[in-house]
Formats: C-alpha cells, sequence, structure tokens
C-alpha cells in the first residue's frame, strides 16, 4: 500500500497522462472536422450515427476508468469519493492544459466548449468545467493526503449533489436552444447564451457542499498506516 502523498502523486499521474490521450484524440478529431480552423468548433460538425456512437462509448469509458482506479486506489466510501472527483477534476484540468499546449486552445477565457455528448451536447465556457474540477481536485486531494478518515455531513453531500444538479443545467440548457433540434440545426448553431443564474449558485453549493467536510472539520479513527515491507 502507498501512503496518502503517494497515493495522491499517483493518481495525479495517472489523470495527467489519462488527459493526454484524451487531448491528441481531440486534436485528431478537429483536425479531421475542422480543417480549415482546428480553433474553432462552432457551428458544430454533423457527424455520422456510427461516429457519434464510438464517440458517446469513448466518454463512457473515460468515467468508467476514472471510477476504476478510484474503486482501487484506496478504502471506504468517503475517500473513494475523493479519489473519483480528484481523478476526474485532474484529469479535466490536465486536458485544457494539454490542448493549450499542443493545440493552442482555448485562444480566450470565454471560448465555449463541447464537454460531453450524453445525453445530448453539453455546451458552455471552458472555464466553467475547468472550475468545478478545481474544487474537485482541492477537495479530493485533501481528504487523500490526510491521515484522518473525514466523516461528511449528510447536508454536505445534499447540498453538493444540489449544485452539482444546477451546474448540470447550465450545461444541458444551451444544447436546447438549437433552432429545429439538435439533429437538424446542430451545423448552423453558434453558442451565446450561457446560463449563469443556475451555474453560479450550483458552483456556490458545490464549494460549500464540499468544504463543510473537509479534512479535519469532521475525523473519525486515524487511517490504518500501511504494514512494513
Amino acid at each position: 500500500m502507498l501512503t496518502p502523498r503517494l497515493t495522491v502523486l499517483w493518481l495525479g499521474a495517472y489523470a495527467a497522462a489519462m488527459a493526454w490521450i484524451e487531448a491528441a484524440v481531440v486534436v485528431y478529431l478537429r483536425r479531421i472536422h475542422y480543417p480549415e480552423n482546428p480553433l474553432t468548433i462552432f457551428p458544430m460538425r454533423i457527424w455520422t450515427v456510427p461516429e457519434l456512437l464510438v464517440e458517446v462509448v469513448r466518454e463512457a469509458a473515460t468515467i468508467v476508468m476514472i471510477l476504476a482506479v478510484a474503486l482501487l486506489a484506496v478504502p471506504g466510501r468517503t475517500r473513494r469519493t475523493a479519489a473519483f472527483l480528484y481523478v476526474f477534476g485532474a484529469w479535466d484540468l490536465c486536458y485544457y492544459l494539454w490542448l493549450k499546449v499542443v493545440l493552442g486552445w482555448p485562444v480566450s477565457w470565454a471560448e465555449w466548449d463541447i464537454l460531453f455528448l450524453i445525453p445530448w451536447p453539453w455546451l458552455a465556457p471552458w472555464l466553467t468545467p475547468a472550475l468545478a474540477a478545481l474544487l474537485f481536485v482541492l477537495w479530493g486531494g485533501g481528504v487523500l493526503v490526510s491521515e484522518e478518515e473525514t466523516a461528511v455531513p449528510h447536508r454536505a453531500w445534499l447540498l453538493a449533489a444540489s449544485g452539482l444538479l444546477l451546474m448540470l443545467t447550465s450545461f444541458l440548457e444551451p444544447a436546447l436552444g438549437i433552432p429545429g433540434g439538435i439533429a437538424a440545426g446542430a451545423g448552423q448553431f453558434v453558442p451565446s447564451r450561457f446560463l449563469w443564474a443556475a451555474y453560479l449558485p450550483g458552483a456556490s453549493l458545490l464549494a460549500a457542499g464540499l468544504f463543510i467536510g473537509r479534512p479535519g472539520r469532521i475525523a473519525t479513527s486515524p487511517v490504518a498506516a500501511p504494514p512494513a515491507a
């Protein structure tokens, strides 16, 4: 077994490596579908059904990979949740970092991105998921590196879940405004309206929920030390 600090280090290395693979795939996709300007992804190009299916399964596989490593890395529900959020957040932040290094994108703080495709496109300025990812990294890393087990109050989970729901609403809402529906109108749609009225309260609730139960605030028994080699 690794020490808590080494666990955080290796989970971070896994997330950064996984983010490089993800960024590389996106670079290839942009150069294929937007050869004239891979820095611009709107209006969205219409994919064939087989291509879309491959991409949706790839996104689902990414979540499975993050969940699997979180379950294997640490014991306990809270620490596994922390591991999942930490890896997810580090992966997302590193993904944008690698895209900037390789492709020069995003070109501005307000640049819009296609975040996810399940159940329909999530659209938002890239900085909005990056902020959530930063919260995940700070909270998850804090829980994992602590020598004490963190007991998270039920109200904290409720606040965080409510915040995530509001943020998810803000990500899903822009695609609902595509004229004629996603299948017919995506090729002419350029997003401009973001639901800040849902996102900002959601981010506040998420932060409040996560850090009510931060390490050291409510502690139980110490985490067992790894056996000597």
